[in-house]
């Protein structure tokens, strides 16, 4: 409890905050009348039932037997999609200010249903993506493993799911799943990029992923990749292609290795293989290997004296 003695301070913040809502609320012409805006807590609880409805037992922590195993999905689904469709009524409220017409009463139901439709072509790019990950790294033991423990298969699960709604027009619900894999995982995302079946990150910290960007099948990226956009000089200087295909795109068995930037809308060709901390702003051939110069060795003489430099520096 607060001390009685603050009564003071709070009525003066409460009067201060009341202004800088004011002040605000001016500046979006009108928008403060949103009543309803999708919540990033309630949609982990929806990610949590859907992800325990994709799988049972390893996610879901079923162990009930095969023949109770469906009323158990269903179950999940039940409560994942109930909340899903709260916080798509959620955005679309949120999106009315902006539409001369409104919603469709059903159009929350429509999108959840046709999300709903597409569970099980999830379920198969993720177990795909599992087993490339499998492949691709020698120090996993087994695919559960993978599912449940690695970064990678965790920020793909929800890229999967956010990538769908934000294909049925559900924006920020998908951009709000997006990001709880960004905060436990450090790989961001966007769910608007489009990602072919068999993708495995390796690692993962520091990857990004921008909205725009197209990956072929079984590609894989090492930890702090980015395909990004270059930076406009102003609106009105991008042309429609550099600002609606504004992030690269990756053909099928492209392997970029960690701390390497992509940027712009270039073309990485099929089975190129792109070096670490390599900086790319133009298209790359099919099957082409891009490094950065190697490094030099010195002899004895000439080591010894550039430590003692760097040492000397230290000091």
């Amino acid at each position: 409890m607060i001390h009685t003695g603050f009564s003071t301070e709070i009525a003066d913040a409460v009067s201060a905050l009341n202004a800088t809502r004011a002040e605000w609320r001016v500046r979006q012409a009108g928008r403060y009348g949103v009543t309803r805006f999708p919540s990033p807590a309630r949609l982990a609880e929806a990610v949590q039932h859907l992800s325990a409805a994709l799988f049972p037992v390893r996610l879901g922590g079923f162990r009930g037997g095969a023949a109770r195993e469906d009323d158990f999905v269903a179950e999940q689904l039940r409560d994942g999609l109930a909340i899903l469709r709260e916080q798509v009524a959620s955005e679309l409220d949120y999106w009315q200010a902006e539409c001369d017409a409104p919603f469709d009463e059903d159009q929350a139901e429509m999108i959840v249903r046709h999300f709903t439709a597409s569970l099980a072509e999830i379920r198969s790019l993720i177990d795909a993506d599992v087993e490339a990950a499998f492949v691709g790294d020698p120090a996993a033991r087994s695919v559960d493993e993978i599912l449940i423990s690695y970064p990678g298969a965790f920020a793909i699960l929800h890229h999967r799911l956010a990538h769908q709604l934000h294909q049925l027009g559900a924006a920020i619900v998908a951009r709000l799943i997006s990001e709880l894999a960004n905060v436990r995982t450090g790989i961001d995302i966007h769910p608007g990029a489009t990602i072919g079946p068999r993708f495995f990150i390796d690692h993962g910290t520091g990857v990004v992923i921008g909205e725009t960007a197209i990956i072929g099948a079984n590609v894989r990226l090492y930890q702090h990749v980015t395909l990004g956009a270059r930076s406009p000089l102003g609106l009105s200087q991008v042309s429609p292609r550099e600002r609606f295909a504004r992030h690269p795109i990756l053909e099928d068995d492209v392997v970029i290795y960690a701390g390497a930037t992509i940027l712009g809308r270039v073309t990485i060709g099929r089975g190129a293989t792109i070096g670490g901390n390599v900086w790319l702003l133009d298209d790359v051939p099919a099957g082409a290997v891009i490094v950065q110069p190697g490094a030099v060795r010195l002899d004895t003489d000439a080591a010894q004296g550039v430590a003692a430099q760097l040492a000397g520096r230290a000091r």
